[in-house]
Parts: C-alpha cells; sequence; structure tokens
C-alpha cells in the first residue's frame, strides 16, 4: 500500500512538472527581447504584401496586463473616489485579463472565418503588446488631469498600437472585406476600451461599490473623543475622600 500511495504522488508530481514544462517555452524570453518589442508595438509596419512575424510569447503581455491594472489602481487612488471597506484588486484584474482574453478570443474566432493566418497564442502576443500604448496614456492622464492632453495621447500613442495591430493583421489576411471587418473590428475595440478606461470605469467601479456597500458614506475621520463635563461638586468630594485617606 505504500508502494501503491508513493507511485501516485509520483505520477502527480510528475505530470504536473510536465504541464508546467509545456507553458515554459512561451515565457522563456530576455529582457532585451521584450523591450524591443515594446518599441516594435508603437511603430506599424509599411510592408503588408506579405505575412509580418509575431513573437509568440505571452511574458510580455502578461506583465502589461499586470502593469496596466497597477495602473488603474493609482488612478482610483488619485481620483476623489472614496474607497470603503474591500479592495479594488479583484475588479482591476476582472477588467484587464477579461478585455484580453475575451477580445483576444473573439478576435482569433473572427480571424478563422475571416481565413486570417493567425493563431491563438500569437493573437493574445499581438493584443497583450497592444496594451503597452494604452498603459502610457492611462499613467500621464491620471498625474496630469486635462482633457485635451488625454485626447492627443489617445489619438497619437493609442492609434499608433492599434495601426500596428491592424497592419499586421493587414499582412495575414486575404481579401478587402475579411481585411475591413477583422481590422476594424480590432481598432474599434482597442481604441473604446481606452475611451472606457479613462471616462467610464471610475464611475462603474463606485455603482458597484455602491451597491455591495449600500450609498455613499463619508470618508473616515479621526476626531477627538468628547469628555462628559464632571460638576465641580463631585470634584470637591473626590478631594476631600483622597485628603482624608491620607
Amino acid at each position: 500500500q505504500m508502494w501503491q500511495v508513493g507511485k501516485r504522488q509520483a505520477s502527480r508530481a510528475f505530470s504536473l512538472y510536465a504541464n508546467i514544462d509545456i507553458l515554459r517555452p512561451y515565457f522563456d524570453v530576455e529582457p532585451v527581447q521584450v523591450r524591443a518589442r515594446l518599441l516594435e508595438s508603437m511603430i506599424p509596419v509599411k510592408m503588408i504584401n506579405f505575412p509580418q512575424k509575431i513573437a509568440g510569447e505571452l511574458y510580455g503581455p502578461l506583465m502589461l496586463v499586470f502593469t496596466l491594472v497597477a495602473i488603474l489602481l493609482h488612478g482610483m487612488k488619485t481620483s476623489d473616489t472614496i474607497i470603503r471597506e474591500g479592495t479594488l484588486m479583484g475588479t482591476a484584474i476582472g477588467t484587464c485579463f477579461g478585455y484580453w482574453l475575451g477580445v483576444s478570443s473573439f478576435m482569433y474566432f473572427l480571424a478563422y472565418l475571416c481565413n486570417a493566418q493567425i493563431t491563438m497564442v500569437q493573437m493574445l502576443s499581438l493584443l497583450g503588446y497592444g496594451l503597452f500604448g494604452h498603459c502610457i496614456t492611462l499613467f500621464v492622464t491620471y498625474n496630469i488631469h486635462f482633457h485635451s492632453l488625454f485626447y492627443i495621447f489617445w489619438l497619437v500613442v493609442g492609434g499608433l498600437s492599434t495601426l500596428r495591430m491592424v497592419a499586421v493583421l493587414v499582412s495575414r489576411t486575404v481579401g478587402h472585406t475579411q481585411r475591413l471587418i477583422l481590422c476594424g473590428t480590432l481598432a474599434a475595440l482597442h481604441m473604446l476600451f481606452l475611451l472606457y478606461l479613462h471616462f467610464a470605469y471610475h464611475k462603474v467601479v463606485e455603482g458597484i461599490l455602491d451597491t455591495l456597500d449600500g450609498p455613499n458614506m463619508p470618508p473616515f475621520q479621526r476626531v477627538a473623543r468628547d469628555i462628559p463635563v464632571v460638576s465641580n461638586a463631585v470634584l470637591n468630594t473626590t478631594a476631600k475622600a483622597i485628603a482624608l485617606t491620607l
């Protein structure tokens, strides 16, 4: 029986290691390569006559999603939002990962219908690196509160990252109608998501907090305790009792 139990535990540990080893190639990347791909994500490609290369790794996109989560939390703290009990970590993680995984799956399905030459891992990598422009725009505009500055960054920085993804998809898709459907959908979703994070995300989170915790409560303030007023007669009686005791 001991031999059978040990054998089962060893087989479970080996299967777990094998499953982790399957994911290892997708995260085996050098920091220099990640930096180069971050810069490339802001430079639209010009050659669309042949399929452009897409990095098949998930380390950079995953770190960008976590960076976007941290920027959203920073924006909530620097704004006038009243944070009550609980944490906003779950909401930010759900929003960022939901967009990354959900839109990647939807675009992969749409690419399959349009006969685009792209895999699911490549779509995750392409959309993940496309969030680099969102991180730059939100980090700057959360600290410098000017709507005109946001629109400039939205058009320039967000537009460059979107054009990069659109150009790559155009190079991997055959047919004008298929290119228009696929690239138009991706560009609309990517740019509207940045608008949502800047304008509507805080209001949605406040609405969720109001639903869970009740109406808005004033922020907690530390005030001095009220000391009850003691009459002079009580003080005189106490002083006489202490004198008699001594």
